[in-house]
Order: structure tokens, then C-alpha cells, then sequence
């Protein structure tokens, strides 16, 4: 791999995997929105130290038109569809965030496909992996029931983008490999002030919005180990047709952050909340509230959480643990003034 695409270099993970790819030497081209994010990227990438500057391209590109994506990928020998339908406000109804997943997804992957690039590495979710398993060990084999009960939109529509990009990825007349990575939450020190969805648990807990703390297991992973994992897995020739979850090892619970911002990180601690919500108030609470409802399937599913493929296949391991990655999150929030 020479010269590769990623789509969504403005974002908190696209971000990281450009960073990382021009300090190995890659020829990176990336798609932008608006002209004003070629800047932002450039002022994100020097804050950063970013190494060769000058191997990095722009073109406009956006997930819900057809123009310019033949053109993005002229020459590439790869492509890391990182960019995700940006929603400015939570969708009324599933078709309006689904349909614009779906679609995207297969823009990028037919563009790909027909400008003759050999491996396409895409960023789904664990929510297209882990939310419907109860016990054992959740590896790559499991997918969420796209009709489980507490699935967000959110996590549905990367479920159901997933399952049409292997559709597609397998059809007879198709000559591309795909890789999907499938990340936990994401944590992790941010670039910049743009943060992943969900940084907004710890946003919420340190402006003392939650009142009541559940007894809620996690997994997360440090955005750094997603880029680099995402990186490997477009190296790798045994990663053709594999996914790959994206994972610290072992899990944290949410009444562990808290005690984790209470102890190291004091100073911001005066309105996070001590007080545990039972877990029958909860399961009340499910039967009336969407969000509630989510939250009893985060606590239901099982967190005992593999990411030993990923290790095994790619030779990965993980730069931070679940503390770390915790507390560096907590860290930007602090430097951006983002709570």
C-alpha cells in the first residue's frame, strides 16, 4: 500500500489514522466537506508534529452525493471509510438515519470497486457486533439482532451498514477486499476539541447531569489503538475478509469512572455524582423511556469482550488500558473546555 483515501479526515478518529499514516509514510489523500476543513486539518496535523505534510491531498467529497468519488480515488491502493452521515439532530424515525448509512457505505464501496482498489477498511461498531449476546466470550463471529430490543438508531443503522458492505463485498463480480474494525467506545486523547459520541458519558457525568450512577460494565479503547489496529488491518494480507473488534483488555464499569475522576482527577470531581441507581428502578424506568431502555440493554449484554484476533492476525497490542484511556479522555474535555 502506497497511496490510500480516508474518507472524514475532520473527525476524532479520521484524525488519528491520517496522523498516523503520514508519520509511516503513506501517501494520504482525504475527503473534506467544506473547503474550511482542509485548514482545520492542517492546524490540527502541525499542533500535532504530523511528519511529511507534504504527502497529504484534499478533495471534496460528501457521503450522500455521488460526486467526486471516483475522482478521491484515482491511484489509491486503499481506502479507510471512516466517515459516518453526520446528524445535527437525532433522527425522528429510523429510515432517516439508516437510509443515509446505507448509502453511504455503498458509495464508497462501488466507487472502490470500480476505480480498482484492492482493500477497502471500514469503521463499523461493536453495536453491529455485541448487543444481542448474553454470556460466554463475544468475539467477531457474534452480530447484533437487528431487532433487539434497546438498539439505538444509532447502532442499527451501523449494524445494517455493516451486513450490506459484506453483501456487496461478497458478490461474484466484485474484486475488492473488505475489512471491517469494529470498535467499543472510544476514548482516548483527542487532537482537538471534536470528540467521538461517546465522550458525551463523560461530558454528562463531570457537568453533573447524572444524577444517579447504574451499575453499568464497558467496554472502551483508546482512539490510537482503533487508528492503529485500522492501519494493520489494511497491511495485513491475512486480514482480507476479516473483522476485527477493537478493545482494551477486560472492561470498566461506570461506577469505576467515577470513582477513577473522584481519585486521580479531583479538580474536576465537585458536581460528579456518588449516588448508585438501583437496578430495579432501572429496569422500571425501561418500560417507559427510550433511553432507559438502552441503557438496560448496555447492562444486559455481555462485556466479557475478545480482542484477541486482533492480536493474533495483526500482531496488535494495545497502547493504553482502560484507566488511561479514561483519563486522557478526561483530559482533552478539561484542555477544550468541553463540559
Amino acid at each position: 500500500m502506497k497511496k490510500v483515501l480516508v474518507t472524514g479526515g475532520t473527525g476524532f478518529v479520521g484524525l488519528q489514522v491520517i496522523l498516523q499514516l503520514l508519520n509511516k509514510g503513506y501517501d494520504v489523500r482525504t475527503t473534506i466537506r467544506k473547503e474550511s476543513g482542509q485548514k482545520r486539518i492542517l492546524k490540527v496535523l502541525q499542533a500535532n508534529d504530523a511528519k511529511n505534510l507534504s504527502k497529504l491531498s484534499f478533495i471534496k467529497a460528501d457521503l450522500s452525493s455521488d460526486d467526486n468519488w471516483i475522482e478521491a480515488m484515482q491511484d489509491c491502493d486503499g481506502v479507510f471509510s471512516v466517515a459516518s452521515p453526520v446528524f445535527f439532530d437525532k433522527p425522528k424515525n429510523e429510515l432517516d438515519a439508516i437510509r443515509p448509512a446505507l448509502d453511504g457505505t455503498m458509495r464508497i464501496l462501488k466507487a472502490a470497486n470500480e476505480s480498482g482498489v484492492k482493500r477497502v477498511v471500514m469503521t463499523s461498531n461493536f453495536g453491529a457486533v455485541g448487543f444481542s449476546k448474553k454470556s460466554g466470550v463475544t468475539t467477531e463471529d457474534d452480530w447484533t439482532d437487528e431487532n433487539q430490543p434497546g438498539l439505538s438508531i444509532y447502532e442499527k443503522s451501523k449494524l445494517l451498514a455493516e451486513k450490506a458492505a459484506w453483501n456487496y463485498a461478497n458478490k461474484s463480480d466484485v474484486n475488492l477486499e473488505l475489512v471491517t474494525v469494529n470498535p467499543v467506545a472510544i476514548f482516548g486523547s483527542a487532537l482537538n476539541a471534536h470528540v467521538s459520541g461517546s465522550f458525551d458519558l463523560l461530558k454528562n457525568l463531570l457537568s453533573g447531569k447524572v444524577s444517579w450512577i447504574p451499575n453499568l460494565p464497558l467496554n472502551v479503547v483508546d482512539v490510537r489503538d482503533v487508528a492503529d489496529i485500522q492501519i494493520r488491518a489494511m497491511e495485513t494480507p491475512e486480514a482480507a475478509g476479516q473483522r476485527f473488534i477493537a478493545s482494551a483488555d477486560g472492561q470498566i464499569s461506570m461506577r469505576e469512572i467515577v470513582s477513577l475522576i473522584q481519585q486521580r482527577r479531583p479538580q474536576v470531581a465537585s458536581k460528579v455524582s456518588s449516588k448508585k441507581l438501583p437496578d430495579w428502578i432501572m429496569n422500571i424506568a425501561a418500560l417507559f423511556n427510550e433511553t432507559a431502555k438502552e441503557g438496560k440493554l448496555m447492562k444486559s449484554m455481555n462485556r466479557n469482550v475478545s480482542n484477541q484476533k486482533a492480536k493474533r492476525i495483526l500482531g496488535w497490542e494495545p497502547l493504553s488500558n482502560n484507566e488511561t484511556t479514561v483519563l486522557s479522555a478526561v483530559d482533552s474535555l478539561i484542555k477544550y473546555n468541553e463540559f
